[in-house]
Protein backbone atom coordinates (compact mmCIF):
# COMPACT_ATOMS: atom_id res chain seq x y z
CA UNK A 1 0.00 0.00 0.00
CA UNK A 2 1.31 3.44 -0.96
CA UNK A 3 0.79 5.95 1.85
CA UNK A 4 -0.50 9.44 1.10
CA UNK A 5 1.87 12.36 1.43
CA UNK A 6 -0.33 15.41 0.77
CA UNK A 7 -3.56 15.99 2.68
CA UNK A 8 -5.03 18.71 0.46
CA UNK A 9 -4.24 18.75 -3.24
CA UNK A 10 -5.99 19.15 -6.58
CA UNK A 11 -5.72 17.65 -10.04
CA UNK A 12 -6.76 19.68 -13.09
CA UNK A 13 -7.53 18.19 -16.50
CA UNK A 14 -6.90 21.13 -18.83
CA UNK A 15 -8.85 21.77 -22.01
CA UNK A 16 -9.13 24.72 -24.35
CA UNK A 17 -12.56 25.82 -23.09
CA UNK A 18 -13.14 23.94 -19.84
CA UNK A 19 -11.30 22.57 -16.82
CA UNK A 20 -12.16 19.48 -14.80
CA UNK A 21 -10.91 19.90 -11.22
CA UNK A 22 -10.74 17.27 -8.49
CA UNK A 23 -9.91 18.36 -4.94
CA UNK A 24 -8.73 15.62 -2.56
CA UNK A 25 -8.66 16.38 1.15
CA UNK A 26 -8.33 14.28 4.25
CA UNK A 27 -5.77 12.77 6.56
CA UNK A 28 -2.90 10.78 5.14
CA UNK A 29 -4.09 7.66 6.95
CA UNK A 30 -7.72 7.96 5.85
CA UNK A 31 -9.75 7.72 2.67
CA UNK A 32 -9.75 11.16 1.00
CA UNK A 33 -12.86 13.23 0.45
CA UNK A 34 -13.41 14.14 -3.21
CA UNK A 35 -14.88 17.35 -4.58
CA UNK A 36 -15.04 17.49 -8.38
CA UNK A 37 -16.07 20.65 -10.21
CA UNK A 38 -15.90 22.19 -13.67
CA UNK A 39 -14.63 25.67 -14.58
CA UNK A 40 -14.15 27.72 -17.71
CA UNK A 41 -10.81 29.08 -18.92
CA UNK A 42 -11.55 32.82 -18.83
CA UNK A 43 -9.74 34.95 -16.28
CA UNK A 44 -12.86 35.37 -14.12
CA UNK A 45 -13.41 31.61 -14.02
CA UNK A 46 -9.76 30.93 -13.21
CA UNK A 47 -9.84 33.47 -10.39
CA UNK A 48 -12.96 31.75 -9.03
CA UNK A 49 -11.06 28.45 -9.16
CA UNK A 50 -8.16 30.00 -7.26
CA UNK A 51 -10.49 31.41 -4.62
CA UNK A 52 -12.19 28.02 -4.11
CA UNK A 53 -8.89 26.17 -3.74
CA UNK A 54 -7.66 28.79 -1.25
CA UNK A 55 -10.80 28.45 0.86
CA UNK A 56 -10.38 24.67 0.94
CA UNK A 57 -6.74 24.98 2.10
CA UNK A 58 -5.26 23.35 -1.01
CA UNK A 59 -1.45 23.51 -1.15
CA UNK A 60 -0.48 21.63 -4.35
CA UNK A 61 -1.99 21.51 -7.84
CA UNK A 62 -1.07 19.20 -10.72
CA UNK A 63 -1.68 19.63 -14.46
CA UNK A 64 -0.52 17.87 -17.61
CA UNK A 65 1.93 19.72 -19.84
CA UNK A 66 -0.21 19.48 -22.97
CA UNK A 67 0.20 22.17 -25.63
CA UNK A 68 -0.07 25.74 -24.42
CA UNK A 69 -3.44 25.43 -22.63
CA UNK A 70 -1.88 24.89 -19.21
CA UNK A 71 -0.08 28.25 -19.31
CA UNK A 72 -3.14 30.51 -18.74
CA UNK A 73 -4.06 28.37 -15.73
CA UNK A 74 -0.49 28.52 -14.45
CA UNK A 75 -0.43 32.33 -14.78
CA UNK A 76 -3.33 32.64 -12.34
CA UNK A 77 -2.36 29.91 -9.87
CA UNK A 78 1.45 30.14 -9.69
CA UNK A 79 1.55 32.72 -6.88
CA UNK A 80 -0.90 30.84 -4.64
CA UNK A 81 0.00 27.14 -4.90
CA UNK A 82 2.84 24.75 -5.60
CA UNK A 83 2.28 23.76 -9.23
CA UNK A 84 3.34 20.32 -10.50
CA UNK A 85 3.52 20.09 -14.28
CA UNK A 86 3.34 16.39 -15.14
CA UNK A 87 4.60 14.59 -18.22
CA UNK A 88 1.54 13.16 -20.06
CA UNK A 89 3.40 9.86 -20.61
CA UNK A 90 3.55 9.33 -16.83
CA UNK A 91 -0.14 9.97 -16.02
CA UNK A 92 -2.07 7.97 -18.62
CA UNK A 93 -5.30 6.36 -17.48
CA UNK A 94 -6.29 2.84 -18.43
CA UNK A 95 -7.45 2.50 -22.01
CA UNK A 96 -11.23 2.54 -22.22
CA UNK A 97 -11.53 4.33 -18.87
CA UNK A 98 -10.77 7.89 -19.91
CA UNK A 99 -12.92 10.94 -19.30
CA UNK A 100 -12.05 14.43 -18.13
CA UNK A 101 -13.48 13.66 -14.68
CA UNK A 102 -11.55 10.42 -14.33
CA UNK A 103 -8.39 12.15 -15.56
CA UNK A 104 -8.52 14.93 -12.96
CA UNK A 105 -9.24 12.38 -10.22
CA UNK A 106 -6.30 10.22 -11.33
CA UNK A 107 -4.00 13.24 -11.40
CA UNK A 108 -5.02 14.22 -7.87
CA UNK A 109 -4.48 10.64 -6.68
CA UNK A 110 -0.96 10.49 -8.12
CA UNK A 111 -0.09 13.87 -6.62
CA UNK A 112 -1.49 12.92 -3.20
CA UNK A 113 0.79 9.87 -3.10
CA UNK A 114 3.89 11.69 -4.49
CA UNK A 115 4.01 9.53 -7.62
CA UNK A 116 4.78 12.37 -10.04
CA UNK A 117 7.92 14.15 -11.22
CA UNK A 118 7.38 17.81 -11.95
CA UNK A 119 8.63 19.26 -15.22
CA UNK A 120 10.95 22.26 -15.13
CA UNK A 121 9.01 25.55 -15.17
CA UNK A 122 11.35 28.55 -15.50
CA UNK A 123 10.56 31.85 -13.79
CA UNK A 124 8.73 34.54 -15.75
CA UNK A 125 11.84 36.44 -17.04
CA UNK A 126 13.20 33.20 -18.50
CA UNK A 127 9.82 32.31 -19.99
CA UNK A 128 9.74 35.66 -21.76
CA UNK A 129 13.30 35.14 -23.02
CA UNK A 130 12.31 31.63 -24.16
CA UNK A 131 9.43 33.06 -26.23
CA UNK A 132 11.85 35.43 -27.98
CA UNK A 133 14.54 32.83 -28.71
CA UNK A 134 12.00 30.32 -30.01
CA UNK A 135 10.45 32.97 -32.23
CA UNK A 136 13.87 33.82 -33.62
CA UNK A 137 14.53 30.16 -34.42
CA UNK A 138 11.20 29.95 -36.24
CA UNK A 139 12.02 33.03 -38.32
CA UNK A 140 15.43 31.62 -39.24
CA UNK A 141 13.71 28.42 -40.38
CA UNK A 142 11.26 30.46 -42.44
CA UNK A 143 14.18 32.23 -44.10
CA UNK A 144 15.79 28.89 -44.97
CA UNK A 145 12.50 27.70 -46.47
CA UNK A 146 12.24 30.87 -48.56
CA UNK A 147 15.78 30.43 -49.85
CA UNK A 148 14.93 26.87 -50.84
CA UNK A 149 11.95 28.19 -52.80
CA UNK A 150 14.24 30.53 -54.72
CA UNK A 151 16.64 27.68 -55.50
CA UNK A 152 13.75 25.50 -56.63
CA UNK A 153 12.47 28.22 -58.96
CA UNK A 154 15.94 28.69 -60.44
CA UNK A 155 16.15 24.94 -61.06
CA UNK A 156 12.80 25.04 -62.86
CA UNK A 157 14.21 27.79 -65.09
CA UNK A 158 17.26 25.66 -66.08
CA UNK A 159 19.65 27.71 -63.95
CA UNK A 160 22.24 25.58 -62.16
CA UNK A 161 23.88 28.13 -59.89
CA UNK A 162 23.45 25.78 -56.93
CA UNK A 163 25.77 23.28 -58.63
CA UNK A 164 28.60 25.81 -58.90
CA UNK A 165 28.30 28.19 -55.95
CA UNK A 166 28.41 26.85 -52.38
CA UNK A 167 26.09 29.71 -51.34
CA UNK A 168 23.76 31.14 -53.97
CA UNK A 169 22.83 33.89 -51.51
CA UNK A 170 26.40 35.12 -51.14
CA UNK A 171 27.65 38.31 -52.79
CA UNK A 172 28.29 36.66 -56.18
CA UNK A 173 25.08 34.66 -56.22
CA UNK A 174 22.88 37.59 -55.27
CA UNK A 175 24.47 39.79 -57.93
CA UNK A 176 23.73 37.22 -60.64
CA UNK A 177 20.19 36.58 -59.40
CA UNK A 178 19.44 40.31 -59.45
CA UNK A 179 20.93 40.49 -62.95
CA UNK A 180 18.54 37.75 -64.06
CA UNK A 181 15.61 39.60 -62.49
CA UNK A 182 16.55 42.73 -64.46
CA UNK A 183 16.30 40.73 -67.66
CA UNK A 184 20.00 40.21 -68.43
CA UNK A 185 20.30 36.95 -70.34
CA UNK A 186 23.93 37.03 -71.51
CA UNK A 187 25.65 34.27 -69.53
CA UNK A 188 29.12 35.77 -69.97
CA UNK A 189 28.02 39.17 -68.67
CA UNK A 190 26.28 37.55 -65.71
CA UNK A 191 29.36 35.44 -64.91
CA UNK A 192 31.46 38.63 -64.72
CA UNK A 193 29.42 39.64 -61.67
CA UNK A 194 31.22 36.97 -59.65
CA UNK A 195 33.37 38.20 -56.78
CA UNK A 196 36.21 36.70 -54.76
CA UNK A 197 36.94 33.02 -55.28
CA UNK A 198 33.88 32.64 -57.45
CA UNK A 199 35.85 34.36 -60.24
CA UNK A 200 37.83 31.15 -60.65
CA UNK A 201 34.59 29.39 -61.63
CA UNK A 202 33.56 31.65 -64.51
CA UNK A 203 33.53 28.84 -67.07
CA UNK A 204 31.29 26.73 -64.82
CA UNK A 205 29.08 29.76 -64.15
CA UNK A 206 28.69 30.44 -67.85
CA UNK A 207 27.65 26.82 -68.41
CA UNK A 208 25.18 27.02 -65.49
CA UNK A 209 23.56 30.21 -66.85
CA UNK A 210 23.74 29.70 -70.61
CA UNK A 211 20.45 29.04 -72.38
CA UNK A 212 18.27 29.30 -69.27
CA UNK A 213 14.47 29.24 -69.52
CA UNK A 214 13.53 31.61 -66.70
CA UNK A 215 10.05 32.98 -67.40
CA UNK A 216 8.47 36.24 -66.22
CA UNK A 217 6.19 34.39 -63.81
CA UNK A 218 9.21 32.69 -62.26
CA UNK A 219 10.99 36.06 -61.97
CA UNK A 220 7.91 37.37 -60.16
CA UNK A 221 8.03 34.46 -57.70
CA UNK A 222 11.71 35.09 -57.00
CA UNK A 223 11.07 38.81 -56.38
CA UNK A 224 8.35 37.93 -53.87
CA UNK A 225 10.68 35.50 -52.09
CA UNK A 226 13.47 38.08 -51.93
CA UNK A 227 11.10 40.68 -50.47
CA UNK A 228 10.01 38.16 -47.87
CA UNK A 229 13.64 37.36 -47.05
CA UNK A 230 14.35 41.06 -46.56
CA UNK A 231 11.37 41.34 -44.21
CA UNK A 232 12.52 38.28 -42.23
CA UNK A 233 16.02 39.73 -41.93
CA UNK A 234 14.58 42.91 -40.44
CA UNK A 235 12.43 40.92 -38.01
CA UNK A 236 15.39 38.81 -36.90
CA UNK A 237 17.50 41.92 -36.37
CA UNK A 238 14.73 43.46 -34.27
CA UNK A 239 14.40 40.26 -32.23
CA UNK A 240 18.13 40.21 -31.61
CA UNK A 241 17.85 43.57 -29.86
CA UNK A 242 14.95 42.35 -27.73
CA UNK A 243 16.84 39.18 -26.79
CA UNK A 244 19.85 41.20 -25.65
CA UNK A 245 17.59 43.42 -23.55
CA UNK A 246 15.85 40.37 -22.04
CA UNK A 247 19.22 38.78 -21.18
CA UNK A 248 20.28 41.95 -19.39
CA UNK A 249 16.95 42.21 -17.58
CA UNK A 250 17.32 38.62 -16.35
CA UNK A 251 20.92 39.23 -15.23
CA UNK A 252 22.43 36.52 -17.41
CA UNK A 253 25.37 38.42 -18.93
CA UNK A 254 27.98 36.47 -16.96
CA UNK A 255 26.50 33.09 -17.90
CA UNK A 256 26.36 34.22 -21.52
CA UNK A 257 30.09 34.98 -21.44
CA UNK A 258 30.88 31.59 -19.90
CA UNK A 259 28.90 29.68 -22.53
CA UNK A 260 30.50 31.56 -25.41
CA UNK A 261 33.90 30.18 -24.40
CA UNK A 262 32.69 26.72 -25.49
CA UNK A 263 33.46 25.76 -29.14
CA UNK A 264 30.39 26.03 -31.38
CA UNK A 265 28.36 28.30 -29.06
CA UNK A 266 27.80 31.89 -30.10
CA UNK A 267 25.72 34.70 -28.61
CA UNK A 268 22.22 33.67 -29.63
CA UNK A 269 22.92 29.97 -29.15
CA UNK A 270 23.93 30.78 -25.57
CA UNK A 271 20.74 32.81 -25.10
CA UNK A 272 18.63 29.89 -26.35
CA UNK A 273 20.38 27.45 -24.00
CA UNK A 274 19.83 29.70 -20.98
CA UNK A 275 16.20 30.29 -21.96
CA UNK A 276 15.53 26.54 -22.09
CA UNK A 277 17.66 25.29 -19.16
CA UNK A 278 17.96 28.32 -16.94
CA UNK A 279 21.22 29.40 -15.26
CA UNK A 280 20.82 27.28 -12.09
CA UNK A 281 21.88 23.65 -12.63
CA UNK A 282 20.95 22.64 -9.07
CA UNK A 283 17.48 21.78 -10.41
CA UNK A 284 19.02 18.85 -12.34
CA UNK A 285 20.48 16.01 -10.20
CA UNK A 286 23.21 15.25 -12.74
CA UNK A 287 24.42 15.83 -16.29
CA UNK A 288 22.71 12.59 -17.25
CA UNK A 289 19.34 13.99 -16.17
CA UNK A 290 19.91 17.08 -18.32
CA UNK A 291 20.77 14.91 -21.32
CA UNK A 292 17.64 12.83 -20.82
CA UNK A 293 15.50 15.95 -20.43
CA UNK A 294 16.89 17.32 -23.69
CA UNK A 295 16.43 14.01 -25.52
CA UNK A 296 20.13 13.61 -26.30
CA UNK A 297 20.95 10.42 -24.40
CA UNK A 298 20.38 6.80 -25.50
CA UNK A 299 17.13 5.23 -24.40
CA UNK A 300 17.03 2.27 -22.01
CA UNK A 301 14.98 -0.59 -23.48
CA UNK A 302 16.05 -3.91 -21.94
CA UNK A 303 13.78 -6.91 -21.43
CA UNK A 304 14.96 -10.32 -20.18
CA UNK A 305 18.54 -9.18 -20.64
CA UNK A 306 17.96 -8.34 -24.31
CA UNK A 307 18.54 -4.78 -25.51
CA UNK A 308 15.66 -3.95 -27.84
CA UNK A 309 16.81 -0.44 -28.83
CA UNK A 310 18.97 2.51 -27.92
CA UNK A 311 17.15 5.30 -29.73
CA UNK A 312 17.45 8.72 -28.17
CA UNK A 313 14.62 9.72 -25.87
CA UNK A 314 11.99 12.37 -26.55
CA UNK A 315 12.70 15.58 -24.71
CA UNK A 316 12.85 19.33 -25.09
CA UNK A 317 13.00 19.60 -28.89
CA UNK A 318 14.02 23.26 -28.80
CA UNK A 319 17.07 22.54 -26.67
CA UNK A 320 17.85 19.42 -28.69
CA UNK A 321 17.80 21.38 -31.95
CA UNK A 322 19.94 24.15 -30.46
CA UNK A 323 22.56 21.72 -29.17
CA UNK A 324 22.62 19.84 -32.49
CA UNK A 325 23.26 23.07 -34.40
CA UNK A 326 25.98 24.02 -31.91
CA UNK A 327 27.49 20.54 -32.29
CA UNK A 328 27.78 20.97 -36.08
CA UNK A 329 29.56 24.28 -35.47
CA UNK A 330 31.81 22.69 -32.83
CA UNK A 331 32.74 19.88 -35.24
CA UNK A 332 34.07 22.52 -37.64
CA UNK A 333 36.16 24.30 -34.99
CA UNK A 334 39.76 23.41 -35.77
CA UNK A 335 41.77 21.88 -32.95
CA UNK A 336 38.79 21.41 -30.64
CA UNK A 337 38.06 18.24 -28.75
CA UNK A 338 34.58 18.18 -30.31
CA UNK A 339 36.06 18.03 -33.80
CA UNK A 340 38.37 15.19 -32.79
CA UNK A 341 35.45 13.31 -31.22
CA UNK A 342 33.36 13.73 -34.37
CA UNK A 343 36.14 12.48 -36.64
CA UNK A 344 36.69 9.50 -34.36
CA UNK A 345 33.01 8.48 -34.39
CA UNK A 346 32.08 9.14 -38.04
CA UNK A 347 33.77 6.05 -39.57
CA UNK A 348 31.86 3.57 -37.40
CA UNK A 349 28.70 5.48 -36.42
CA UNK A 350 27.92 7.71 -39.40
CA UNK A 351 27.52 11.49 -39.54
CA UNK A 352 24.09 11.79 -37.94
CA UNK A 353 24.81 9.57 -34.94
CA UNK A 354 28.23 11.11 -34.51
CA UNK A 355 26.84 14.65 -34.34
CA UNK A 356 24.20 13.57 -31.80
CA UNK A 357 27.00 12.11 -29.65
CA UNK A 358 28.88 15.40 -29.97
CA UNK A 359 25.71 17.31 -29.00
CA UNK A 360 25.41 15.08 -25.93
CA UNK A 361 29.02 15.82 -24.99
CA UNK A 362 28.49 19.53 -25.60
CA UNK A 363 25.43 19.59 -23.32
CA UNK A 364 27.43 17.91 -20.55
CA UNK A 365 30.10 20.62 -20.95
CA UNK A 366 27.39 23.31 -20.75
CA UNK A 367 26.01 21.71 -17.59
CA UNK A 368 29.36 21.74 -15.77
CA UNK A 369 30.26 25.24 -16.95
CA UNK A 370 27.01 26.60 -15.47
CA UNK A 371 27.20 24.38 -12.39
CA UNK A 372 30.77 25.40 -11.48
CA UNK A 373 30.42 29.00 -12.63
CA UNK A 374 33.68 29.07 -14.59
CA UNK A 375 34.51 29.48 -18.29
CA UNK A 376 35.25 26.43 -20.41
CA UNK A 377 38.80 25.13 -19.91
CA UNK A 378 39.68 23.85 -23.36
CA UNK A 379 43.24 22.93 -22.34
CA UNK A 380 41.99 19.91 -20.37
CA UNK A 381 40.01 18.69 -23.34
CA UNK A 382 42.97 19.08 -25.67
CA UNK A 383 45.28 17.26 -23.26
CA UNK A 384 42.82 14.36 -23.00
CA UNK A 385 42.59 14.17 -26.79
CA UNK A 386 46.38 14.24 -27.12
CA UNK A 387 46.68 11.37 -24.63
CA UNK A 388 44.12 9.42 -26.65
CA UNK A 389 46.16 10.02 -29.82
CA UNK A 390 49.32 8.86 -28.09
CA UNK A 391 47.64 5.65 -26.94
CA UNK A 392 46.41 4.90 -30.45
CA UNK A 393 49.88 5.54 -31.91
CA UNK A 394 51.50 3.20 -29.40
CA UNK A 395 48.88 0.53 -30.12
CA UNK A 396 49.51 0.66 -33.87
CA UNK A 397 53.28 0.61 -33.36
CA UNK A 398 52.93 -2.57 -31.30
CA UNK A 399 50.67 -4.08 -33.98
CA UNK A 400 53.25 -3.30 -36.69
CA UNK A 401 56.00 -4.84 -34.56
CA UNK A 402 53.98 -8.08 -34.25
CA UNK A 403 53.79 -8.17 -38.05
CA UNK A 404 57.55 -7.85 -38.29
CA UNK A 405 57.54 -4.21 -39.34
CA UNK A 406 59.77 -1.98 -37.25
CA UNK A 407 60.11 1.77 -37.39
CA UNK A 408 63.16 3.88 -36.66
CA UNK A 409 62.88 4.76 -32.93
CA UNK A 410 63.54 8.44 -33.64
CA UNK A 411 60.68 8.49 -36.15
CA UNK A 412 58.36 6.68 -33.74
CA UNK A 413 59.16 9.12 -30.93
CA UNK A 414 58.63 12.09 -33.24
CA UNK A 415 55.28 10.74 -34.35
CA UNK A 416 54.23 10.11 -30.78
CA UNK A 417 55.03 13.53 -29.37
CA UNK A 418 54.26 15.77 -32.33
CA UNK A 419 50.79 17.34 -31.86
CA UNK A 420 48.48 17.33 -34.85
CA UNK A 421 45.61 19.60 -35.76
Amino acid sequence: MIHAVLERCAGIDVGKKTLAVCLMKGGADAEPELDIRGYGTTVSQLEALRQWLREEGCTHVVMESTGCYWEPVFNILEDSFTIVLANPMEVKCRRGHKTDWLDCRWLAHLLRHAMLHSSFIPPRPLRELRDLTRRRKQLVRNAVQEKNRVLKTLEKGNIKLGNVLSDVFGVSGQAMVHGLLLGHNDAQQLAKLARGRARNKRLELIAALDGHRLSESQRSLIRRSLRHLEFLAQEIESLDLEIRAAVEAAGLQRQMEWLQTIPGIQEYTAASILAEMGPDMQQFPSAGHVSSWAGLCPGSNVSAGIVTGRRTTKGNRWLRDTMTEAAWAGCKTKGSGLQAMYRRLVPRRGKNRAVIAVAHKLLVIVYYVLLRGVPYQKSREEEAEQRSKSRRIRYHLRTLAKLGITLDPSVAVAVTVTPTG
